[in-house]
């Protein structure tokens, strides 16, 4: 299995100015986006950390996931929620020959914790011997910080706050997220059995 992020977040769609409200630096100042870069990078380190925790995608954007068998042939647990839509779907040959699938024929459960692809008919289309299916979707909470909910939001700015004022530490950083953070976040956590590949 592997999962591929097909596009990061634009860094206009980040919340730099918001991040440096909560961190009251100074504003009105020439110099006023010295620190975007260092804001910047701690903001993306608390969105791959929340989403490695949690399974979940904040900022809506594309994903490209590589399987070489189904967990069952009825149904298909997806790798990280929420799924907004699958956008393609193709059958990768041992020898390189794609054969994209018809999106008609497979169904998307939207479920916050465990999207299910299931067939419209009897079975999901079958794998060939030694090759994969490749599966793109989009997932998310939301395109823009606006339509991220308030308590990821929070965690997100809490992290990066954090990650900010330790940046200097390096290797004394236990790697432990701050307690409101984990509070924040808990209700997003999914309990991942066989792998979190099957229903």
């Amino acid at each position: 299995m592997k999962l591929v992020e097909l596009a990061p977040v634009p860094v206009f769609d980040l919340p730099i100015a918001q991040l440096r409200e909560y961190l009251r630096l100074g504003t009105g100042f020439a110099d006023d986006t010295l620190q975007d870069t260092v804001l910047e990078a701690a903001l993306r380190g608390a969105l791959d950390a929340i989403e490695a925790r949690t399974g979940k995608v904040i900022f809506e954007r594309p994903f490209r996931w590589t399987v070489s068998a189904w967990r069952s042939p009825a149904v298909q647990a997806l790798p990280m929620a929420p799924v907004t839509a699958i956008t393609a779907v193709s059958l990768i040959s041992p020898t390189g020959g794609v054969t994209p699938v018809q999106l008609s024929d497979l169904v998307l459960e939207e479920d916050t914790h465990r999207p299910l692809l299931h067939p419209a008919g009897m079975s999901l289309p079958m794998i060939p011997v030694r090759g994969r299916a490749e599966v793109t979707f989009n997932a998310g909470f939301g395109a823009t910080w606006a339509e991220i909910p308030a308590d990821l939001s929070q965690a997100v700015l809490l992290l990066a706050a954090h990650f900010y004022d330790t940046r200097h530490e390096g290797s004394l950083h236990d790697g432990n997220m701050p307690f409101g953070v984990c509070t924040l976040i808990e209700r997003y956590r999914t309990v991942r059995i066989l792998g979190g590949a099957g229903a």
